[in-house]
């Protein structure tokens, strides 16, 4: 380590000073660890401090909007001038994934890593499996000892690790690294998501805790969500508010971290979209590869939702999955590794082979709004409230009626 490289007061999350000083200096996309976002004090090659946030987002940051407007002459990085979490200012704007941001302006510094298909079919599936590997050890590693009820934290009030478990292959993967630590999923009473978590959990022989969702739990998850991240468009919250109440109770339980295998569908090839991308609307691009790219790309505005969500519900997330080893494998992977046939994510699955049960590493899995029915009950509550489906986003207005002060009519019934 160089005189230059000595650690400086910072206000960083996700990574040392140090490492991204050295990626912001060497324009590396990915280097180590599972993102980072915040105050860099003194930037190798830089003049002042500067905002940070990594390529993929995976880190919510946050700046008065009017900070970056060159003609108020703000200092986006003056304290009070942005934050981690959006609620503490006045009119937030997100800080672009892979950008830094000073006095001077925003720039884009560090973009999505185009490696190109590997040639070589096993040296890119040992790829996947050596990073998968590394990035679960390390979570195996990170898990606090159990606490004095065995649960891995939480009863005694010592906090520690759950994992959010729907029962497909990615939160499968990550369950298995950590054995102690109980599973929880939320769903509606015979929704997808939760009859799948209960028997990937008996096939793995694991603690599930189920948090049955009701309509009131739905309202107030909804005015949760939107007030942490300041969406209210029905598909944001959909997504948003199993994770929130999932969330919640491990919370309520005592845990003060929740490991989730987002990333998966994205990095993978996990959408039905990807599979034959030259004949769905949804995607610009015409090759496996491409389609997967378009969906990497959206990743920042996901997982800054996601992230808010679970904070806001009390834990903090883990996502072993976006580690940038396993995105940079990922990255690689040619197109017959995304999806074979019917069957995407394949490379995932191969790894997760010898990991988890057949059940649960062949399983396909519902988008998280319709698994666990939030989407239809979220419906259900807007129609009974009187916004019916002829009308414009009628579950949006009704949304927007939820979170305003005035309950909208029929809110009520249950």
């Amino acid at each position: 380590m160089t005189a230059t490289m000595t650690p400086q007061p910072t206000e960083l999350r996700g990574a040392s000073a140090d490492r991204v000083r050295v990626a912001l200096r060497d324009g590396d996309p990915l280097p180590g660890g599972r993102g980072f976002a915040g105050l860099l004090a003194d930037p190798l090659d830089r003049e002042g401090p500067v905002l940070v946030r990594d390529v993929l987002g995976r880190e919510p940051l946050f700046v008065e909007a009017a900070a970056l407007d060159a003609e108020t002459e703000a200092d986006p990085t003056a304290p009070g001038a942005w934050s981690f979490d959006r609620t503490d200012l006045a009119d937030p704007a997100s800080v672009p994934a892979g950008s830094v941001v000073s006095a001077s302006g925003t720039e884009r510094v560090w973009r999505l890593p185009d490696p190109g298909p590997a040639t070589d079919r096993d040296a890119a599936l040992s790829a996947v499996d050596s990073a998968v590997s590394a990035a679960l050890d390390d979570l195996t590693s990170s898990a606090r000892p159990a606490g004095n009820d065995g649960s891995g934290g939480g009863a005694d009030g010592d906090g520690g690790l759950a994992v959010a478990f729907s029962g497909g292959v990615d939160s499968g993967l990550v369950a298995a690294a950590v054995p102690e630590a109980p599973c929880y999923v939320a769903g509606f009473e015979g929704s997808h998501d939760v009859s799948a978590a209960r028997d990937a959990a008996s096939a793995m022989e694991r603690d599930l805790r189920v948090v049955e969702i009701t309509h009131e739990d739905l309202r107030r998850g909804v005015r949760a969500v939107a007030a942490a991240t300041g969406r209210r468009n029905p598909m944001d919250v959909a997504i948003a508010v199993p994770l929130y109440l999932t969330a919640e109770a491990a919370a309520a339980d005592g845990f003060d971290r929740l490991a989730v295998g987002q990333g998966a569908d994205e990095l993978f090839g996990g959408y039905s979209k990807v599979v034959d991308p030259a004949e769905d609307p949804r995607v610009d691009a015409d090759t496996v590869r491409g389609a997967r790219t378009e969906t990497v790309r959206t990743l920042p505005d996901q997982l800054e939702r996601d992230v808010l969500a679970l904070r806001a519900a009390g834990v903090e997330p883990v996502t072993p999955l976006l580690d940038d080893r396993v995105v940079a494998a990922a990255l690689a992977l040619p197109d017959d590794l995304l999806v074979g046939g019917d069957e995407r994510k394949v490379a995932l699955r191969r790894v997760a082979a010898g990991r988890v049960p057949e059940s649960v590493h062949a399983a396909d899995k519902k988008a998280v709004q319709y698994g666990t029915y939030v989407s239809r009950e979220l419906d259900r509550l807007a129609r009974r409230a009187g916004y019916k489906r002829r009308m414009d986003d009628h579950v949006g207005t009704y949304v927007e009626a939820l979170c305003s002060e005035e309950k909208p009519a029929g809110e009520g019934r249950s």
